[in-house]
């Protein structure tokens, strides 16, 4: 992708990425909490659309932390869409699939962008143009932030533990007692996830798993051009 053949940036250059990020998130976390409500809404939980949740204008999701943290260190969160298991025939089945919507809508995202921007880049290597326009490299730098963060969104998400998607899937699979028991700590280990977070312990595997993911992403696509 793009990052891995531009070299270095001047300030200009640094400025705009980090303008760019502006809209990557509220996208990202717009559509993941969309996914989350549709999901449950076609399973039978009316809630989030009641609410007003059941929405992509991102004012709707906004969570003033989670945003912050999200533009200052890459991981965040929005203001989760309310889901009322008891709507749902299984409770704990609806639950992981209405958990999981939000991480695959991020992958199907990051997948999008990704074909978008090797489509140009094909164009381009066709049409033999190697000196890119300004509009044309913010459009290809846009194209590759959103791939990285909403596959980097996606992979945070499905950490097996709560508050996180993961753990609503991951304990479908568990018996009552032990996923009350679990969910009783869901505030401290949230808290453990974000120290953490600030001392750098997750980067790393964080960010193979999602490079991972992206490698893949882009066989594909080649498979397909």
């Amino acid at each position: 992708m793009l990052r891995y053949f531009t070299g270095s940036y001047e300030f200009s250059e640094i400025l705009l990425i980090m303008l760019l990020t502006i809209p990557t998130v509220l996208i990202a976390l717009t559509f993941h909490e969309y996914a989350h409500g549709y999901a449950a809404y076609k399973l039978g939980d009316p809630t989030a659309k009641y609410m007003g949740r059941l929405t992509l204008n991102p004012i709707k999701h906004f969570h003033p932390i989670g945003m912050l943290l999200m533009f200052l260190v890459g991981i965040g969160w929005a203001n989760p869409v309310p889901i009322n298991p008891r709507y749902f025939k299984d409770p704990k089945k609806g639950m992981a699939v209405s958990a999981a919507a939000g991480p695959i809508m991020n992958l199907i995202l990051g997948f999008i962008s990704l074909f978008i921007f090797y489509v140009i880049v094909f164009i381009l290597e066709k049409t033999h143009t190697y000196e890119l326009s300004y509009p044309l490299w913010a459009t290809l730098m846009f194209l590759d932030n959103f791939c990285y963060m909403n596959v980097f969104l996606a992979v945070f998400n499905l950490l097996p533990i709560p508050p996180f998607d993961g753990s609503r899937i991951l304990f479908a699979f568990l018996p009552d007692r032990y996923y009350f028991s679990i969910m009783k700590y869901e505030r401290i280990i949230m808290f453990a996830v974000l120290i953490a977070i600030a001392t750098g312990a997750l980067s790393l595997p964080f960010t193979k798993i999602t490079n991972g993911i992206i490698y893949g992403m882009e066989w594909i696509i080649g498979l397909i051009l």
